[in-house]
């Protein structure tokens, strides 16, 4: 599943962007492709100033996080948009009608309501997604939507035992992959190098076993309530947490932490290394047996989900014997508390459990250990490691990532049929698809983004889409479109060359900060690669600046920035002053939409803190 291989940072060679202009997106013109699109000809529904959002019986929720999106009231009665719980589409279905008189989403689910605002929300300008207030002077074409999803699972993977993540890095993540029907999000919580959640019987597994990550560092844990935070969060959007404990190997941060879980009693030294395979839980000790009851019976105490996630693979100091004792013996522990069992396909040859899933995540389209338990009754999920790992580079000059399953570009990621992948297993035995994204060179939340778009996209729609829609002509001209809402969510993506990328709206472009002129700052080179930019490090001096002199003036522009701090930072820009709110960390992104004039525009920090990194300047108008 995972290999070691050290990410080399490279300098980018920065790209202007051209200004062009970007056509509204037809009915249809959306990431997953949905089911059935039935447009209507001369027809549209433009908002008015009074927009407003109405939620039908049981919407409630629904409508508020729509309203959170576009910045519009919710009304009392059937308003410019309705969400109705009264929809002809199961499941995770929705149907999506425009008319001249307005916008309706009906759906049986509230998780089908969530999916169809998903659509709404990429037929509407990119510009809705730049956090602000704005007039909803929208237009959408008119027609009927009928849509419902493939497969039942739709997932991500984000190993947070490698390189820990900040519940606020995780939840922008779940806030990310919502917009492309994500329902599943696979929580690696434990491995060689690090333990991330509290086990109140074995509390150490925390404060020592979180104590580090890979290279060293002060890594990491959650508390209960903030791994229930991140639960809640997820749910809101209508994704449910799987939580992985991969055992018995991928095991030293438990074994370092107890020494009674090693065979020798005597607990190895913290790993912060990325090599695999070399660990493992003593299989002949009781004491492990109850150590692994009382972590799941924990972890499931505070998991609303199905499933819980048991590992399983690459416990290669074992003998198969010994490997079939444990998971034989721990297997049952999961269904005894409600809840299914899920693993990597290593799993395979030991004994079936009720409604089993194996995760396969090799690089062959043949497995007969997997077809066999697929005979009885074993369900599959897929996530080939030289199509679908998330941390795998697209060339051989990515800057961070791994490559021993493979370059995977964005065409790889999307020219594969889930339902006829592997041989002896049937379309009605893959309960899905899921991306994982391990985190041996991933260490921010610049980087997940990075490696994760725009190949979530083409992975999401292979879950969601039937293979009648399939076509990369027609998925590589809807993905490009996506890209100016990326950049207004601040996500910093790759911009394969395979995707013809749309420029932001309006007769702009780019102009990067280190093409600049800047006061009292830097321009500096780590963050070259991840979008051809750099950034402006301001010196915690008040007045420092960063100037652009632009071919011609501009009304309107997009400074995409980042500010790692609890407060605003705010910047004198051309006369306004403005605040850039804290996003986080220093390498996770925001932009603000400012209204300027001329052609000359300075950002000058107003406190002796100094200024937000500043990435570039996007000219709307």
């Amino acid at each position: 599943m995972r290999r070691t291989l050290a990410a080399l940072l490279l300098t980018a060679t920065l790209v202007a962007i051209k200004p062009a202009a970007v056509e509204a997106a037809v009915l249809g013109d959306v990431v997953p492709a949905p089911v059935t699109v039935q447009p209507a000809a001369g027809v549209s529904y433009t908002f008015a100033a009074n927009a407003a959002i109405y939620a039908g019986a049981g919407a409630a929720e629904e409508a508020t996080y729509l309203a959170g999106l576009l910045h519009l009231p919710i009304a009392s009665s059937p308003a410019s948009i309705s969400l109705l719980l009264n929809g002809a589409v199961g499941g995770e279905g929705y149907q999506l009608d425009v008319t001249t008189a307005g916008i309706t989403i009906a759906a049986q689910t509230r998780a089908g309501l969530f999916h169809g605002i998903q659509t709404l929300r990429q037929l509407l300008p990119p510009t809705i997604e730049n956090g602000t207030s704005q007039p909803a002077q929208w237009t959408v074409a008119g027609g009927r939507i009928v849509d419902y999803p493939r497969f039942a699972y739709r997932g991500v993977m984000l190993d947070v035992a490698r390189h820990f993540q900040p519940v606020a890095n995780v939840k922008r993540y779940l806030d990310q992959v919502a917009l492309y029907k994500i329902n599943t999000f696979h929580f690696h919580l434990s491995d060689d190098q690090g333990w991330r959640i509290v086990v109140d019987g074995w509390p150490r597994l925390a404060t020592v076993g979180g104590s580090t990550q890979v290279g060293g560092g002060a890594g990491g844990y959650y508390t209960k309530a903030q791994y229930q935070d991140i639960v809640a969060y997820a749910a809101q959007r209508h994704i449910t947490v799987v939580p992985e404990i991969d055992m018995p190997g991928h095991t030293n941060a438990a074994l370092a932490s107890y020494a009674e879980l090693n065979c020798n009693g005597v607990a190895p030294p913290l790993y912060t290394g990325t090599g695999v395979g070399f660990s493992n839980l003593c299989t002949s000790k009781e004491v492990v047996y109850t150590f692994v009851q009382n972590v799941l019976a924990e972890l499931a105490a505070i998991t609303p989900g199905p499933y819980l996630h048991l590992g399983g693979d690459e416990a290669d100091t074992l003998t198969a014997a010994q490997y079939a004792t444990f998971m034989n013996r721990v297997q049952p522990m999961v269904p005894a508390l409600g809840k299914t069992v899920i693993g990597w396909h290593q799993i395979a040859p030991v004994q079936h459990s009720p409604n089993r899933i194996m995760q396969y995540w090799g690089t062959t389209t043949s497995d007969s250990a997997v077809t066999n338990a697929v005979g009885r009754g074993a369900r599959v999920i897929l996530s080939p490691a030289n199509k679908a790992y998330l941390d795998m580079k697209y060339t051989s000059s990515t800057p961070i990532g791994q490559s021993w399953a493979g370059l995977i570009e964005v065409q790889t990621a999307y020219e594969w049929n889930p339902g006829a992948y592997l041989s002896g297993v049937a379309a009605t035995a893959v309960l899905g698809v899921e991306a994982p994204l391990w985190t041996e060179t991933i260490v921010t939340a610049d980087h997940i983004e990075f490696m994760a778009f725009p190949r979530l996209p083409a992975l999401a729609e292979l879950a969601w889409s039937p293979w009648s829609t399939h076509s990369w002509t027609s998925f590589r001209q809807r993905l490009g479109q996506q890209g100016p809402r990326w950049t207004l969510m601040g996500i910093d993506y790759y911009r394969s060359p395979q995707v013809p990328w749309a420029p932001l709206p309006g007769p702009g472009g780019r102009f990067e900060a280190e093409n600049a002129t800047i006061s009292q700052g830097v321009a500096e080179s780590n963050h070259a690669g991840f979008s051809g930019t750099g950034f402006v490090n301001y010196n915690n001096v008040s007045g420092s600046y960063v100037e652009w002199a632009l071919p011609s003036a501009a009304s309107s522009i997009t400074i995409r920035y980042a500010n790692g701090t609890t407060t605003n930072r705010p910047m004198n820009v051309n006369g306004a002053l403005v605040d850039f709110p804290g996003t986080g960390s220093w390498t996770t992104w925001a932009t603000r939409t400012v209204a300027v004039s001329g052609s000359i525009i300075r950002a000058t920090a107003t406190t002796s803190a100094g200024g937000p990194n500043v990435d570039y300047l996007e000219v709307n108008s």
